[in-house]
């Protein structure tokens, strides 16, 4: 291949060599090192006519290009995969991909060679964790084996091409620590949340996307006793509970091609109240499992901890309704009365015009009076001051006087 080839070529003889190259991997019938493989791959690309006069640049993209699709499942993504400092891999058709690496979302100078690429290697990811994306299973939403979240959608429901997104978690676990040093919350409210979970209230988190709520629940979730039972309900398992040693974690299945097999959120809500939970944990409340996290609240499992997307406290609770009504056909004021007797607090988060994520409220949730909800305000972020005490203190205060846990935090 001549100088000035055209990346139609090269993007042909990467397919062709990697084929090749992955032929003669399985030939040895043994299990080689990635230098062992490299070494094959550099000996295929130097030893091929069509390459031997290539600059370096190209023979180096080419052997890559081989590397990368015989060895990691994330080709051209894998670098930006390994590097720690990157919380989200984002792909819109195989022209557009974005990172978010501190907080700052950038676009690369990197495209997949052809949509069929990006299409593979989606496959790819979704067969190793055994789901499919295709016509009839467009969207698939998994965790990888090193504890990502992957959702992709198929070019037949996304109309730019296939989207991907590989959202990352830390391999050290934050702590609330962390959190007060990076002034994501101040050192009085914190104080105030970690006894409130050893309390046994149950605490609710709400906030837009990737405003950090599920770090946020670990960072609460580490503040349990060690003594006691957790029960933990995902969608995609994300949460690291690593100080917590009596812990049940499940995980939602869908249904296979057959529409068979399928285990709901509700349906491990329901199993996990048959395991002597102390506490439940739900890792993201979407819809009708509601219900069912609600009335386990309401029957004695206090310290139970969740998330949900809300623009606000008094939005976030809409949603609880609406959800709670799509799963039952019961009066809006029995909804509500069950609601507000199972939750205590709300913890609302945000990002900030930064990119920086702020807890921007902690209100307890008190109750109703007719059809207005009542909200008890304990602290608010005030651009100036960051996330201050408002100065009224906790109402409902019954749990913590019968644990004999003292409230931090001067509320």
């Amino acid at each position: 291949m001549q100088n000035g080839s055209s990346s139609k070529d090269t993007v042909r003889i990467i397919k062709e060599l990697t084929a090749d190259v992955r032929e003669a991997i399985h030939s040895r019938g043994e299990d080689l090192s990635d230098r062992q493989v490299l070494d094959l791959i550099e000996d295929r690309v130097l030893k091929d006519s069509r390459i031997v006069s290539s600059d370096y640049k190209t023979k180096g993209r080419i052997i890559e290009g081989i590397f990368y699709a015989t060895r990691r499942e994330l080709d051209i993504l894998q670098p930006y995969a390994e590097d720690d400092q990157i919380s989200e891999i984002m792909v819109n058709g195989k022209d557009s991909i974005y990172i978010e690496k501190q907080g700052k979302v950038t676009k690369l100078d990197l495209a997949f060679d052809t949509t069929e690429d990006l299409e593979e290697m989606a496959r790819r990811l979704a067969g190793k964790v055994h789901r499919e994306i295709n016509d009839l299973s467009p969207i698939v939403d998994a965790r990888m084996s090193d504890g990502s979240r992957f959702h992709a959608v198929s070019r037949s429901v996304a109309l730019n091409g296939p989207a991907l997104n590989i959202r990352r978690f830390p391999k050290v676990q934050i702590t609330m620590e962390d959190l007060i040093q990076k002034e994501t919350i101040s050192r009085q409210a914190a104080d105030f949340l970690a006894s409130a979970v050893r309390a046994g209230l149950n605490i609710f988190i709400s906030g837009g996307t990737s405003s950090g709520k599920t770090t946020f629940l670990n960072v609460l979730a580490s503040c349990i006793p060690k003594e006691e039972r957790v029960i933990v309900i995902e969608d995609s398992a994300e949460l690291q509970l690593g100080e917590l040693e009596n812990v049940v974690r499940m995980e939602t299945r869908t249904a296979n091609s057959r529409e068979k097999g399928q285990v709901t959120m509700g349906q491990l809500i329901a199993a996990s109240l048959r395991m002597r939970p102390d506490r439940i944990i739900v890792g993201e409340v979407r819809g009708g499992e509601v219900l069912d996290m609600i009335q386990a609240m309401n029957t004695g499992h206090d310290g139970s901890l969740s998330t949900g997307h809300g623009n606000s406290p008094e939005a976030m609770v809409s949603r609880l309704e609406a959800m709670y009504l799509t799963a039952a056909d019961y009066p809006l004021t029995a909804v509500r009365q069950q609601i507000g007797q199972a939750l205590d607090l709300i913890v609302h988060l945000g990002r900030m015009p930064d990119r920086s994520r702020k807890v921007l409220e902690i209100a307890e949730l008190v109750g109703y009076d007719g059809d207005n909800l009542r909200m008890n305000r304990l602290f608010k972020f005030k651009f100036n001051e960051g996330l201050i005490p408002t100065g009224n203190r906790l109402l409902r205060r019954e749990k913590a006087e019968l644990r004999g846990v003292t409230l931090d935090g001067g509320v």
